[in-house]
């Protein structure tokens, strides 16, 4: 269970983020000043921690120096007042994850713990190589096919040099596991570890999340932004799916990559940090390289180490290995009793193409253990998103097919807690597939249909395990 450390002299804001954070997964602890903070932080070592730096006694920045002391791996997101912008700044210059202005809005207050909550795992749980995953529910990489054993020799020989490292492999292999693998074996595990999806953010913002930027250097910026190379420094930066960067974001790389130096967007003043890069992409970067999408220089930067992770689909036996370990993770969480599967369960799997590789096998064993009854996992407990999938050209026949009457119904009967969020997956992993079957696999005219980036569309697609190139006749 993860936990969260509020620290604020305001009874309101406390109250506040137990009612709104506090639940099954996640532990609100709550203190109203500094002594009681550091004393929390020490006995809790909570996942993450939001400090008010306005505090009695103390001031949160001095108090966040403290606790970074005891720890400085601990994600830490300030709330502020707009009289103190400048403090908040300095704290993120020396490593806190980011601030909020009050009056603290849920929804962005809630996009920021997640992310900080996933970056605080990368963090503190080093993942196990296991060629079984018997006996171990906790975060690891799983395999005992000849190519993941490669993998783990690359690993190991790579983890402690202090070279940067380029991650191959198509969507949901495992790229972000190994990155994180990697970062805990080497000599900057007890540093700053960022990570940027830079698929996930529009090229107008990726730079300055990337460097940061200057008061004024474009529309709103109407304050300075630290980013996070600069948090990471002495530490390691992971760059997932990197083939996604716009030009001028390549080339500001490849200038830190040569000599560890970049400037804020907007800004004129050279600033030196010593970072280690980690990238992954799921593109075929040769090709883009040789297509001029991607600068050839940054390429053979980025690769001075490659590790290539294989698709499931050819890994031989390990999805079984895989398919169990998950039962195992995922059925201690639940309070489920399923540790084997049933022979025509595996041959289902097994007959299955996964687009959406180990991600999507994970996703389809959490789904099943929803309805899952005794000890064996039957194929009537899969999901019915699997059978979509396997047949990308089978669009809905009506519209009731989005969300019928009969999903809600068994996933009331089944106690779930998250219904709003397998509803929504249902329905957009139906609807984007049922539109780039229309499209013939054209992310670009499916993006405009939608009336979403293509940015967006990607960032889809890769969390429903969904490969547009199923559909391109």
């Amino acid at each position: 269970m993860q936990s969260l450390l509020v620290i604020d002299d305001e009874t309101s804001i406390l109250k506040a983020f137990e009612r709104a954070f506090s639940n099954d997964a996640t532990t609100v602890l709550t203190a109203s000043n500094g002594v009681d903070g550091e004393r929390l932080f020490r006995e809790s070592q909570p996942d993450v921690v939001v400090i008010d730096l306005n505090l009695p006694e103390t001031t949160g920045l001095q108090l966040f120096k403290q606790l970074r002391e005891i720890d400085a791996r601990v994600p830490f997101i300030f709330i502020t007042g707009h009289g103190t912008v400048e403090s908040a700044i300095e704290a993120t210059k020396l490593g806190a994850y980011d601030y909020l202005f009050k009056p603290l809005e849920l929804d962005e207050m809630r996009s920021l713990l997640e992310k900080a909550f996933n970056l605080s795992r990368m963090i503190r749980v080093q993942p196990a190589l296991s060629d079984s995953g018997e006996n171990f529910t906790g975060e690891a990489i799983v395999g005992r096919c000849r190519a993941m054993k490669e993998v783990y020799k690359a690993i190991g020989r790579v983890a402690p040099q202090d070279l940067t490292v380029l991650l191959l492999g198509e969507s949901g292999t495992g790229k972000e596991v190994v990155a994180q693998a990697i970062y805990h074996h080497s000599a900057r595990s007890k540093r700053p570890f960022q990570a940027i999806n830079c698929a996930a953010i529009p090229d107008a913002l990726l730079e300055s999340e990337i460097f940061g930027h200057e008061k004024g250097a474009f529309t709103n910026a109407y304050r300075q932004r630290i980013g996070k190379l600069e948090q990471a420094d002495g530490g390691t930066l992971f760059l997932d799916e990197v083939g996604d960067m716009s030009p001028l974001t390549q080339a500001k790389l490849l200038r830190v990559l040569q000599d560890q130096t970049f400037e804020r967007v907007g800004g004129n003043t050279p600033i030196k940090v010593d970072v280690r890069i980690i990238a992954a992409t799921n593109h075929d970067l040769k090709k883009l390289v040789s297509e001029g999408v991607f600068r050839s220089d940054l390429y053979f930067r980025l690769s001075v180490v490659t590790i290539q992770l294989p698709p499931l689909r050819e890994r031989e036996d390990d999805l079984r290995i895989l398919a169990e370990y998950f039962l195992r993770k995922y059925g201690e969480q639940f309070g489920k009793s399923v540790r084997g599967l049933a022979p025509e369960t595996l041959q289902i799997l097994q007959q299955y193409h996964w687009p959406g590789n180990v991600r999507e096998l994970e996703s389809t064993i959490k789904q099943s253990l929803l309805t899952a009854r005794g000890t064996v996992l039957l194929p009537e407990f899969l999901p019915p998103l699997g059978e979509l999938m396997a047949s990308p050209q089978q669009a809905p026949n009506s519209a009731e097919e989005f969300l019928s009457k009969e999903f809600v119904e068994e996933r009331l009967q089944a106690g779930t807690e998250n219904l709003y969020a397998e509803a929504i997956g249902n329905v957009e992993s139906q609807l984007f597939q049922q539109v780039l079957q229309h499209t013939n696999g054209n992310q670009l005219r499916a993006a405009a249909i939608l009336g979403i980036s293509r940015v967006t569309l990607r960032s889809k697609l890769k969390a429903l395990g969904i490969d547009a190139g199923d559909f391109t006749e």
